[in-house]
């Protein structure tokens, strides 16, 4: 009897398992499931409690009136949660706002997207440090000119790639709309990247042109690739030989653009990240996935806001070659009318000058700025006469510290600030932050864009969760990327066979449907804004002649985000110090991407597959912090 009593009892729990309401079961996983190591551990917690998974808090803001303030919820095993923007059947979470009608047709490129917008914009691009500008009149025949230009004078065709490696500059969508006008397919690149990193992407997607200033020209002719150069300033001389090409390019006749037939299929562009996981990736976005970057983030956005946007001016700091800059800048606000005052570098007083000088009402930016503004907001102690045209500042590209925003929202009281969410593989749309009178959920990213679908997902056991509870991020709708270039085995563990898009973000949303960022399963590194590849550091670390092994990863920064710390174990017989290793690295990769940091260890910690243990490297360096 008593053998029966604890076979019953085992029987009832794995059905109280089954048909608990936060599991949902995979008749082709069971087995995995049965047998998976968390089993028992799950098995044993749902004996016990009435929730298998950990709740995860909202950081909660002083100055916050949200309505979502009590976000530790349970969800009642009894009371099952209804939400008409999340199934619990499918785990699907979709879009709390209305779906949008996206073009259509199928013959329809980017560049024709953004200019079929009407407007009553004037002014479309303004150099912050001379003042020269671009009017909108101007702004389209310019794009047909150098498409024009690029076609009859320098050959280039459709599918063509051109590379752009450029800072930001008033001319930088003149080139990259006119690439794409013809047909021909852009990659863009930090300009500071190194010789190396320039070699490994032009020749991994086959550029035949490159658009560059004039101290990397010499590194893209040592390697076959004609350049044309832009002016650094913009104001120059159109009769200086070096400039010349480019300014015969926009002085083309913008009437004979060549006959041309685009589809929303074909790609447009090809911009390299580290995705998920492992070395730097081409990620391969078509025309399609551009124009819903444009209608489902930039207008959709704007139209949540009763002020015209030609009454709006952007600040364009966040650099255009980066998918949230160039999605912004490039293309999107082009197609409202809206001013973009145009920053080629950073620095505080520029910011500023340029914000008060043109009268920015909406600046968009990462981490690193929004603490730039906290601490000159902190250090006027609110008496400053600056500033005051700003009306919107947003964050996006890394998460942002309770503390920052709490500062910030301190010093800027008045200024409407929201989080957003996206990746270069979703060109830049996930989640965008809305607040209204009632609402200010400024600590999440926001809530899911229109035509998009969002699930979370447990990443051991695979099943799905609802509102409150943690798992990996997975998007699909019609902004995600087609796949990564050539590398077929990466674009399958990225995007499954239902179009989900994995992005390795641990997140949970909240009971009003906000995003909140909890952790990353990926191991990208993020630098002020920048995404850094472990491995393409621990490649540089393993031609150093002292080193027999290494591994990257990233250390908390309270000012960077994070920053990169090499793990190396030396050779028997040399000796190397930390100051000569960094130094090495420093001279082969982009400065964003220097190790700050080297620890010295006798093995580095990998799995039975040999995949670098990352999680215990962090745990050793914050036990010596």
């Amino acid at each position: 009897m008593p053998l029966f009593k604890n076979y019953l009892t085992f029987f009832i729990l794995i059905f109280r398992i089954f048909l608990h309401p936060l599991v949902r079961i995979n008749t082709k996983n069971l087995g995995n499931l049965l047998f998976h190591k968390t089993f028992l551990p799950l098995f044993f917690k749902i004996l016990h409690t009435s929730s298998p998974m950990a709740t995860f808090s909202k950081p909660q803001l002083n100055n916050s009136h949200s309505s979502t303030e009590s976000s530790n919820f349970e969800t009642s095993d009894n009371q099952p949660m209804s939400h008409d923007w999340y199934s619990e059947d499918t785990g699907v979470y979709n879009s709390r706002h209305p779906r949008i009608n996206l073009p259509s047709d199928p013959f329809l490129d980017v560049v024709s997207c953004v200019f079929s917008h009407k407007h009553n914009g004037k002014t479309a691009l303004i150099d912050a440090a001379s003042g020269v500008s671009i009017s909108y009149a101007e702004l389209q025949p310019l794009v047909k000119s150098m498409a024009n230009g690029l076609h009859h004078h320098m050959g280039v065709s459709k599918g063509d790639v051109v590379l752009i490696l450029l800072p930001n500059s008033i001319y930088y969508p003149i080139v990259l709309l006119g690439v794409l006008y013809l047909g021909a397919v852009v990659s863009t690149m930090n300009p500071f990247s190194s010789f190396s990193e320039i070699k490994k992407q032009t020749l991994g997607c086959h550029v035949t042109l490159a658009f560059t200033f004039p101290d990397k020209a010499d590194e893209l002719n040592s390697i076959g690739i004609e350049s044309i150069l832009v002016p650094e300033t913009a104001k120059f001389d159109s009769n200086q030989i070096r400039f010349a090409p480019f300014f015969n390019l926009i002085s083309s006749d913008h009437d004979l653009v060549p006959r041309r037939t685009v589809k929303q299929d074909d790609t447009a562009a090809i911009l390299y990240s580290s995705g998920t996981t492992g070395a730097s990736k081409g990620v391969v976005l078509t025309h399609r996935n551009l124009i819903s970057g444009v209608e489902l983030f930039v207008r959709f956005e704007a139209s949540q806001y009763a002020y015209p946007p030609e009454d709006n001016v952007y600040l364009a700091v966040v650099p255009m070659f980066h998918i949230y800059g160039l999605t912004l800048f490039t293309m999107g606000i082009l197609s409202l009318g809206t001013t973009i005052v145009v920053m080629r570098k950073f620095s505080v007083d520029e910011m500023v000058r340029s914000i008060d000088r043109y009268g920015v009402t909406h600046f968009p930016g990462v981490p690193p700025l929004v603490t730039a503004l906290s601490r000159m907001g902190k250090g006027s102690s609110g008496k400053s006469k600056t500033l005051k045209s700003l009306k919107q500042v947003s964050c996006g590209a890394a998460p942002l510290s309770t503390k920052t925003i709490e500062e910030f929202m301190q010093y800027f009281p008045q200024v409407d600030f929201i989080q957003g969410y996206g990746m270069s593989e979703s060109t830049a749309v996930g989640t965008r932050g809305f607040n209204t009178r009632d609402v200010h959920n400024y600590a999440s990213a926001g809530l899911l864009a229109p035509n998009m679908e969002a699930k979370v997902v447990d990443w051991v056991t695979g099943l799905h969760l609802p509102p409150g509870k943690t798992g990996e991020l997975w998007l699909r709708g019609p902004a995600i990327m087609k796949e990564y270039l050539n590398n077929v085995e990466a674009t399958s563990l990225t995007i499954d066979k239902e179009g989900w898009l994995h992005t390795g973000d641990i997140v949970y949303f909240d009971k009003d449907g906000y995003l909140h960022i909890v952790d990353r399963l990926k191991e990208i590194i993020k630098y002020k804004g920048f995404q850094i590849a472990p491995a393409d550091l621990e490649d540089v670390l393993a031609s150093h002649p002292a080193i027999l092994d290494a591994a990257v990863t990233g250390a908390r920064d309270e000012e960077a985000g994070e920053v990169p710390v090499a793990f190396v174990v030396r050779k028997p017989g040399f000796e190397v110090n930390e100051s000569s290793i960094i130094d090495f690295v420093a001279k082969q990769v982009a400065p964003y991407k220097k190790v700050r940091k080297v620890m010295f260890m006798n093995v580095i910690p990998r799995s039975a597959a040999g995949k670098i243990l990352r999680r215990q490297l962090k745990d050793k360096l914050y036990s010596r912090i």
